[in-house]
């Protein structure tokens, strides 16, 4: 699982069965240096699946690979992220940030 915050909406013309009536955002996973504020830089952009109801702006944990499609078992669906909760907090631990630096 990975922090990611949601930067826009999938809007599809057309699309396969399976994704009739879903809610797709455009996510941008943030790194380390993001959730500390020292960089601004964006990684690349996943489309994720949504149930949750998130808007532009909120800050979300998503779920990856295989993962992504258990929601959906017994029901095959090709989604490469999903949308496991919206966050309202990040808080990180200044002793585990130390660590990881002198790592």
């Amino acid at each position: 699982m990975r922090i990611a915050k949601v930067v826009g909406k999938v809007t599809l013309n057309r699309c396969h069965p399976s994704f009739d009536g879903a809610s797709l955002r455009l996510v941008i996973p943030q790194t380390l240096a993001n959730l500390t504020g020292k960089s601004q830089s964006d990684s690349d952009s996943l489309v994720s699946w949504d149930e949750m109801g998130t808007g532009e702006g909120s800050t979300i944990s998503i779920a990856e690979g295989p993962e992504a499609s258990q929601p959906f078992r017994p029901e095959v669906k090709a989604v490469d992220c999903y949308v496991s909760a919206i966050l309202d907090e990040v808080s990180l631990d200044k002793t585990a940030l130390k660590q990881i630096k002198t790592k």
